[in-house]
């Protein structure tokens, strides 16, 4: 017989229907005037006993058809222990319901107002001891949620077995005991409305399944290994940046393998050292957050925290930092805080609600990409977006973050109709709460990795976004130069014959040169989507395509600004980008493409090693034009300086196919000018006209001038001598 204080109430039918917000009220042990309780839900279990450290033992029971057990119990220490019988099984374990809370009261109370720095310390999965047993911690956020399980490989994915706690304002909370890395799991969660929702993966998942399974995966982050040391300085204004830009999936293949990708272990045993070889300083990896469509190219994440496991495990890419880092490399990662896809098991519609975007879709929908816009404004979301960045730096060692679209989060009307987007406050098109987040993100980082650096995707004039925050401005360590990338590629696309019409795209760029940090970005965007590669849109027969894309690498190593070069740039690539297949390596066999591959290794080495065409990159007293009228010969002669006085280069670019002989102009000192470059030498594909290694300047009554002999279709650098 079952006595009274076992009989089933309305809290019990509450803890079964899965609408008790605290079910650790109810189930476990629980002391009371007169004597104790233990309860424990148990769907499928045929028998259950107690037992704890002390040999006290108690068999429980069934006192609903839904698995609910319970037995008066009050020797039972609290140490007690589950030993359960599943059909022919009989399994021991401990209850969840009997560990204390996981999150702190100080915890919720930076989590309510979204100043927690170290929320992912907390939130998602953590293995961890508690009161010597191990397990893990589960925490996720979800305030509109009537019922929060984890689900997983540990309780055979039922719902019932592992209902959470709610805490604050909807942080869910758990310790399950016997979990381990390696678990897969998930969130089932009743939304509003008690609707069941699809299978949630963990928004602070740290890693996952490949797709298109999309369960998360127990990982500790916390024990990755020991980091090594980062470039040191490798970010600031006055020293050389050469990014090489890349894309994980389609750098190399095994084509005897089927064509597969390389794992992070393979491309950390080869991927450094090819792109220090060629003098990069930093490598940009294209997102690696996990992400359902290897089509988006890791745009549209899904799981912001874990590593896409397509490569390997999240160990293996700390390894594959770890080994840029050995190399000299600053390891750069594209980071995308602007939309996320609709995918039923990630952010949308977590609780039941807009919880992550914006319910009207004139604020919460790209109509571009078919995503979905974080909620900046809701402190919550923007903390979990912050927590991200600050994670990466953190956990894994990366030195800056490239973000993405920032022009989508700047404008409320961005590639909206008319009527189609909600105005702030103030009746503007400015999105108040993505610029203050952005600046908050960017103040973080700062103030916590200084020798780290963010750079900004914007493409319009938005003012002062590599500007500190204090001054006004976004607070970006660079800005990428969309409008000098737009400018030149439109005018080295030209024949050489019209260039003289079109003088001012290059010209007009120095103009706004040094109102932000500039990076110069050749980047994956421009050999996508019917634009074909850089050497496919130069003009011309082979040879001056060829001439072309060399002059051009030439006159931007020579502009001020740091360099961004996508991969498949440095082996002139004759085919679009495809992310679906490898680099074609086997050009490298071609004269004329190692060419292009020698002159950017040898670009990067004098950008390197000159202080002139690298210290004042972001200063205007760091260039001079020469001549930037000389419409009719498509010439431009500029000079470039470093803090030294002695530290000049002149850069000198023909891009019409005509040998400029005798071409003059005028150099701030006399002497000796070596000819540090030539984009035309024969080493690199080129005709070898040239200027014999040196020239010497003339003595003028007021200065000096150098003639020199300028190649077609070619740059050419010069440095005083000693």
């Amino acid at each position: 017989m079952i006595g009274p204080s076992t009989t089933i109430d309305a809290e019990g039918l509450a803890v079964i229907g899965g609408y008790h917000s605290d079910p650790f009220a109810y189930l476990g042990l629980h002391r009371r005037d007169g004597g104790s309780i233990v309860r424990v839900l148990l769907p499928d279990a045929q028998r259950v006993e107690v037992v704890d450290r002390a040999g006290h033992h108690a068999e429980l029971e069934k006192i609903h058809p839904a698995g609910l057990f319970a037995a008066p119990a009050s020797d039972l220490e609290h140490d007690y222990r589950l030993r359960v019988q599943f059909g022919d099984a009989q399994v021991e374990f401990d209850d969840a319901y009997r560990f204390p809370p996981v999150l702190s009261d100080f915890d919720l109370y930076l989590l309510g107002e979204g100043t927690h720095l170290r929320a992912y310390d907390k939130l998602g999965a953590h293995p961890l001891t508690l009161e010597g047993v191990r397990g893990v911690a589960f925490v996720t956020f979800a305030p509109s949620a009537r019922r929060v399980s984890v689900v997983g490989d540990f309780n055979n994915w039922d719902g019932r077995r592992h209902a959470m706690r709610v805490r604050g304002n909807g942080f869910w909370e758990i310790f399950i005991p016997g979990a381990a890395v390696g678990d897969r799991y998930k969130f089932e969660i009743f939304g509003f409305g008690d609707v069941l929702l699809p299978l949630k993966a963990d928004p602070y998942a740290f890693a996952s399944e490949v797709r298109p399974s999309t369960a998360s995966v127990v990982f500790d982050e916390a024990a990755l290994a020991p980091r090594a040391q980062r470039p040191q300085g490798s970010n600031a204004l006055d020293k050389p940046i050469s990014i090489y830009e890349m894309h994980l999936g389609s750098w190399r293949r095994r084509p005897e393998e089927g064509g597969r990708w390389l794992t992070y272990r393979e491309l950390a045993d080869t991927l450094p050292a090819y792109v220090a070889d060629l003098g990069f300083t930093h490598i940009e990896l294209l997102p690696v957050s996990e992400h359902p469509f290897d089509g988006s190219w890791g745009y549209q994440p899904t799981g912001l925290f874990a590593p896409t496991r397509r490569f390997g495990a999240p160990e293996d890419f700390a390894l594959l930092v770890n080994a840029c880092h050995r190399a000299g490399l600053s390891v750069i990662l594209d980071w995308v805080p602007g939309h996320f896809p609709d995918d039923p098991h990630g952010l949308a519609n977590f609780d039941g609600t807009a919880l992550y975007e914006h319910a009207d879709p004139r604020q919460g929908r790209h109509l571009d990409w078919g995503t979905l816009i974080y909620n900046y404004g809701r402190s919550e979301v923007a903390n979990f977006l912050v927590n991200n960045a600050l994670f990466w730096l953190d956990r894994y060692g990366v030195d800056g973050l490239r973000v993405d679209a920032v022009a989508s989060m700047l404008y409320l009307d961005y590639s909206r109709p008319e009527g189609g987007w909600v105005p702030n406050q103030f009746g503007g098109r400015e999105n108040i709460d993505a610029i203050e987040f952005l600046r908050r993100v960017n103040t973080e980082i700062f103030a916590h990795f200084p020798n780290a650096t963010t750079m900004a995707e914007e493409s319009t004039a938005w003012p002062m976004v590599s500007r500190p925050v204090e001054w006004g401005g976004l607070g970006f360590g660079y800005k990428w130069n969309m409008g000098w990338m737009h400018d030149t590629l439109n005018y080295i696309a030209k024949d050489p014959v019209y260039r003289k019409h079109h003088h001012g795209d290059v010209v007009f760029g120095l103009h706004y040169a040094f109102s932000e940090n500039f990076i110069l970005p050749l980047s994956h965007d421009e050999v996508v989507h019917g634009k074909g590669s850089l050497l496919g849109r130069m003009p011309g027969d082979r040879w001056q395509r060829f001439a072309n894309l060399r002059a051009y690498y030439g006159f931007m190593f020579g502009h001020p600004g740091k360099k961004l070069l996508f991969m498949g740039g440095e082996l002139a690539q004759e085919r679009e980008w495809n992310h679906d297949r490898s680099l074609d390596w086997h050009l490298l066999e071609d004269p004329a493409h190692g060419g292009v591959h020698a002159l950017v290794r040898d670009l990067n080495k004098i950008y390197q090693e000159m202080p002139a065409l690298h210290e004042l990159d972001c200063e205007a007293a760091g260039f001079d034009w020469i001549v930037a009228d000389d419409t009719a010969q498509s010439v431009f002669v500029w000079l470039r300086k470093g803090r030294d006085p002695d530290a000049l280069c002149v850069v000198a670019v023909n891009f019409t196919p005509e040998v400029r002989k005798d071409y003059r102009f005028r150099v701030p000192r006399g002497g000796v000018w070596r000819e540090v470059l030539n984009t035309d030498a024969e080493i690199y594909g080129g005709t070898n006209v040239g200027n014999d290694g040196a020239v010497k300047a003339r003595p003028l009554p007021d200065g000096f001038e150098l003639s020199i002999v300028i190649p077609p279709l070619a740059a050419v650098f010069f440095a005083p001598q000693g």
